[in-house]
C-alpha cells in the first residue's frame, strides 16, 4: 500500500451515459491506493487475478473485516419465522407519510426561501448518512478530523434514520451476511420489504443472533458517537423536527403549516427513501459489471437520489473505497464533498482502490456489461 499524490486513472466504461466524462473528474489529492505489483512467475492470467483478489482486504485496510462478505455463511433450514408486526412503527410511517403527501400539494404556494432550506437540508442531512453513518462511521473508508465530525454527526441527527451506532452495526451485518436471513433487509424478500418493510416487523432472528457479534469495538471508544447515541431521542426531537419547523416560520414568515409539512415532513420522508432505494432497488434492478454473483447492482437513479450510493454493485464488491464508486465525482456528490474536505485538511486517509484490482475483478466475475477502455 502506498501514497499516490495524483490520481490519473481512466475509469472503465461501465455507463455509456456518463463514463466517457468520467476520467476529467479524477481529483488529485492525496489518496491511498493498492498499487502492489502481482508475483513474478504467475503461469497465467487466471492465477494473476486470484493474487490481486487475495490481496485486496489486507491491503486496503487491514484494521477492519467486519464488513467483508462472508460466503461461508449458509441460512439455517426449516420454515421462517412468523412475522411479528411492529404496530408503533407501522402507525408512524404511515402518518409521516400522509403528511408528506399534504406537503406535495403546499408545495407550490411555499415561499422561494423555504424551496431553498428544504434543498439544503435534504443535501445537508443526506450527506450525515452517505459521508457520515456510511462511509465514515460504517467502512472506515475515510479519517475526519473534529470539525467535520461534528458537522456529520449533526447531520446525522437531523437524518433520524437511527444512530450511528446502530445504523453502522445494522450496515456491516448487511454486507457480511448480504441476501440472507440475517441480513436486515434481505431483497429477496422484495422490493418492499427491503425498502421499508423491515422496520415495520421484528428482525429475523439470525439478524440478532450475528448482528450481535461483530466486533464494534471502534465505534463504542467513538466518543462522538457514543454520545450522540447516549441523547439521541433529545437530539432528533430538536434536528429532524423542532429546527425545521421554527427557522422557515421564524426566519422568513412561512406558515406554520409549510414549515410542518413541506420543511419538516415531506423533506424527511424524500431523505428517507432516497437512502431505502439503496437496500431496494439497487439489490433487484440495474446491471452487476464487477460481480455477477451478488444482489447489489449499479442503479443510477438510486445514485443521484442519495447523493452518490447507487453504484451498488461496486460498493459491495469493495465496501473499502471511500468513493463507493469507480468513477469518483460522476453523480457522485458525497464523494465530491469528501474531497472538498481533504482540500480543506478535514478529510484525509482516504482509501481507493486501484485500478489494476477493479480490472481483476471485472474479468473474473463481472456479468459482462462493463467494456473497459
Amino acid at each position: 500500500m502506498q501514497s499516490d499524490d495524483k490520481s490519473t486513472v481512466k475509469p472503465s466504461l461501465c455507463f455509456p451515459t456518463g463514463s466517457q466524462i468520467a476520467s476529467s473528474y479524477m481529483t488529485t489529492t492525496t489518496t491511498t491506493t493498492i498499487t502492489k505489483p502481482l508475483s513474478v512467475g504467475l503461469k497465467n492470467e487466471g492465477e494473476k487475478l486470484e493474487k490481486v483478489l487475495q490481496q485486496w482486504g489486507e491491503d486496503i485496510r487491514p484494521e477492519m473485516k467486519e464488513d467483508i462478505h462472508d460466503p461461508s455463511y449458509q441460512d439455517e433450514e426449516g420454515p421462517p419465522p412468523k412475522l411479528e408486526y411492529v404496530w408503533r412503527n407501522i402507525i408512524l410511517m404511515a402518518l409521516l407519510h400522509l403528511g408528506a403527501l399534504y406537503g406535495i400539494t403546499l408545495v407550490p404556494s411555499c415561499k422561494v426561501y423555504t424551496w431553498i432550506f428544504v434543498c439544503v437540508s435534504y443535501v445537508f442531512t443526506g450527506l450525515g448518512i452517505t459521508a457520515g453513518a456510511h462511509r465514515l462511521w460504517s467502512h472506515r473508508t475515510y479519517k475526519a478530523r473534529l470539525p467535520l465530525r461534528l458537522f456529520l454527526i449533526l447531520a446525522n441527527t437531523m437524518a433520524f434514520q437511527n444512530d450511528v451506532y446502530e445504523w453502522a452495526r445494522d450496515h456491516r451485518t448487511h454486507h457480511k451476511f448480504s441476501e440472507t436471513h440475517a441480513d436486515p433487509h434481505d431483497s429477496r424478500r422484495g422490493f418492499f420489504f427491503s425498502h421499508v418493510g423491515w422496520l415495520l416487523v421484528r428482525k429475523h432472528p439470525a439478524v440478532k443472533e450475528k448482528g450481535g457479534k461483530l466486533d464494534m469495538s471502534d465505534l463504542k471508544a467513538d466518543k462522538l458517537v457514543m454520545f450522540q447515541r447516549r441523547y439521541y431521542k433529545p437530539g432528533i426531537l430538536l434536528m429532524c423536527f423542532i429546527l425545521p419547523m421554527l427557522v422557515p416560520w421564524y426566519c422568513w414568515g412561512e406558515t406554520f403549516l409549510h414549515s410542518l409539512y413541506v420543511a419538516t415532513l415531506l423533506r424527511y420522508a424524500c431523505v428517507l427513501n432516497a437512502t431505502w432505494m439503496v437496500n431496494s432497488a439497487a439489490h433487484l434492478y440495474g446491471y452487476r459489471p464487477y460481480d455477477k454473483n451478488i444482489g447489489a447492482r449499479e442503479n443510477m437513479l438510486t445514485s443521484m437520489g442519495a447523493l452518490g450510493e447507487g453504484f451498488h454493485n461496486y460498493h459491495h464488491a469493495f465496501p473499502y473505497d471511500y468513493s463507493a464508486s469507480e468513477y469518483r465525482w460522476h453523480i457522485n456528490f458525497t464523494t465530491f464533498f469528501i474531497d472538498c474536505m481533504a482540500a480543506l485538511g478535514l478529510a484525509y486517509d482516504r482509501k481507493r482502490v486501484s485500478k489494476a484490482a477493479v480490472m481483476a475483478r471485472i474479468k473474473r466475475t463481472g456479468d459482462g456489461s462493463c467494456k473497459s477502455g
